[in-house]
């Protein structure tokens, strides 16, 4: 079914029609009773403090467990923000949280294989642009730099190209 054949058939509904589909969605599928939870009551902090929480266990378990450092975890937490509508500063917060604490990650654990290097600047890349597109960059640049500069500074097989991205915003002043 497209988009306009839907709509066509949503305006022949009438209103206790309609009202009685959108609550068998609700009770049906999680993701929209997930949508509708978060667009009465946001609780973005909330949100925020669970994704951040999640995202850390990954490089430091509570347990005595060997971390596990997926990339997959955090983009699953920051896809969700992104669906859910959260505030882009949050988002964006989130973005190089992420970063961040597989920085510190990387930075205890010392020797680090490329891929795990490969991934995080593509994490990285990805929340530039997203701060970019939102037109945030202010709030962000000294995290994105200090981001840059720490890759550099733990010898990243790829620093340089942390390194070209962090120029361009220095040439931004």
């Amino acid at each position: 079914m497209s988009k306009r054949q839907l709509k066509k058939y949503l305006q022949e509904l009438d209103k206790e029609q309609l009202e009685a589909q959108i609550v068998d969605l609700y009770e049906r599928f999680k993701p929209v009773k997930v949508f509708y939870d978060f667009v009465f009551n946001p609780r973005e902090e909330e949100l925020m403090r669970k994704a951040k929480l999640k995202i850390s266990k990954e490089y430091f378990p509570k347990t005595r467990r060997k971390p596990k450092a997926r990339r997959s975890i955090a983009q699953k937490e920051i896809k969700h923000f992104q669906q859910l509508g959260v505030e882009p500063h949050l988002t964006a917060d989130l973005m190089l949280f992420n970063i961040e604490i597989a920085q510190t990650f990387a930075e205890e654990k010392g020797n680090l294989k490329e891929s795990f290097c490969k991934s995080m600047f593509k994490s990285f890349e990805e929340a530039v642009k997203f701060i970019l597109k939102e037109g945030i960059l202010a709030e962000f640049k000294l995290r994105i730099l200090k981001i840059a500069a720490e890759a550099e500074s733990q010898s990243w097989p790829n620093a340089y190209r942390f390194e070209k991205i962090e120029m361009q915003f220095q040439e931004a002043l």
